[in-house]
């Protein structure tokens, strides 16, 4: 690898990528999903097409948990030792991809969903909570097929470092697409959230175990090398 016409380059820290480091040996246990969505109304049709996703993703062979965001404080509400904000980090953490499911409310995703999303910091000491997952994105609508809260979940996706699928779902009047169980009837808005699943397994089952290589970065190689200076240069005097 020629260096020499990058200057600016520190060359010991700057790798060319690795075909061997790309296909790790594959992990035995089950893909690990978790599942949040943006209402805690009685009758929520968020909560129903990720009761529907779950179950779909269960089907292919995923372990999925589902976050309850009834009694999560606003973001900065409450210490971050609140118990439904470490279980949702825990989940987080336990998860190798993703499906965030929101409403459209007022053209936007709701402030619920938002919430759950801002209590997951870039970091948590040296830990990325999200970085490197798989994830999902799908939206519910009261009226015509809109795609305003997708769109909106795709950009805290690639905020959050996630590897946010091509495909999504869009459900149109959603009150018609359920029955009075709460399960959802055959249709169109149906088979695309069976794509959706089968596409973030797929990408799950690629991506999981080559995460922290994928997410390895030159800039932070070169910050993490400066620091590690600087310690020893410190213990040095």
């Amino acid at each position: 690898m020629n260096t020499q016409n990058l200057p600016n380059l520190v060359a010991p820290l700057f790798h060319a990528p690795d075909p061997g480091a790309l296909k790790p040996e594959a992990s035995p246990h089950a893909p690990r999903i978790l599942l949040l969505y943006g209402s805690v109304r009685e009758r929520s049709y968020s909560r129903f097409a990720t009761l529907e996703a779950a179950r779909i993703l269960e089907a292919l062979g995923a372990e999925t948990r589902i976050f309850d965001p009834s009694g999560l404080p606003l973001p900065d509400g409450a210490p971050s030792s609140h118990p439904k904000v470490q279980e949702l980090r825990e989940l987080s953490a336990w998860s190798e991809g993703q499906v965030w499911c929101s409403p459209e409310r007022h053209g936007a995703m709701t402030a619920i969903l938002k919430a759950q999303i801002d209590w997951l910091p870039l970091s948590i000491g040296a830990v990325r909570p999200t970085q490197g997952k798989t994830l999902a994105v799908m939206q519910v609508s009261g009226g015509s097929q809109s795609f305003n809260a997708v769109n909106q979940l795709r950009v805290l996706g690639r905020w959050m470092r996630m590897i946010t699928i091509p495909n999504q779902s869009s459900v149109a009047k959603a009150f018609e697409q359920f029955d009075e169980a709460g399960r959802m009837k055959p249709s169109s808005y149906y088979d695309r959230i069976v794509d959706v699943m089968e596409e973030l397994m797929k990408f799950t089952l690629l991506t999981r175990d080559a995460a922290p290589y994928l997410t390895d970065r030159y800039s932070e190689r070169k910050e993490a090398s400066a620091a590690l200076e600087q310690r020893v240069q410190l213990q040095a005097i």
